[in-house]
């Protein structure tokens, strides 16, 4: 019986792995200090060799989001993750996310509607 090889993955398909990819070592690399600034998009779109525009029409056309929706999703994650570590305060988590308090906290509130403290409290409740 002949093998097939697999059918391609079409080039956008390829570019939102890509970008998905990148998204996740530079916030990796970020939290672990191996880098000290978030990137813009225009940044991420260099590390995968596109213009930003492109990127940003290629990722809305593929997933029906806008790329930042990723990034933001990624941090979103990482926000959850600190606020369960009880020995972190809320300023702390915000500062190791690149925000200041406040906006860390409307960040946070207008993806989970609650704040971060709020949030916190729930899952303490939960243990």
């Amino acid at each position: 019986m002949v093998k097939y090889p697999a059918l391609p993955v079409s080039r956008k398909a390829e570019i939102v792995i890509q970008f998905i990819k990148a998204v996740d070592d530079h916030l990796n690399d970020f939290l672990a200090g191996r880098v000290d600034k978030m990137y813009e998009l225009k940044e991420i779109a260099a590390i995968v060799c596109l213009h930003p525009v492109h990127l940003s029409k290629v990722i809305k056309e593929e997933t029906g989001h806008h790329a930042c929706y990723f990034y933001e999703q990624r941090i979103l994650v990482e926000a959850k993750r600190l606020l369960a570590d009880p020995n972190l305060t809320i300023k702390e988590i915000a500062h190791r996310l690149d925000y200041d308090v406040s906006n860390f906290t409307k960040f946070f509130k207008r993806f989970m509607t609650i704040t971060p403290s709020a949030y916190r409290k729930s899952i303490e409740k939960d243990e």
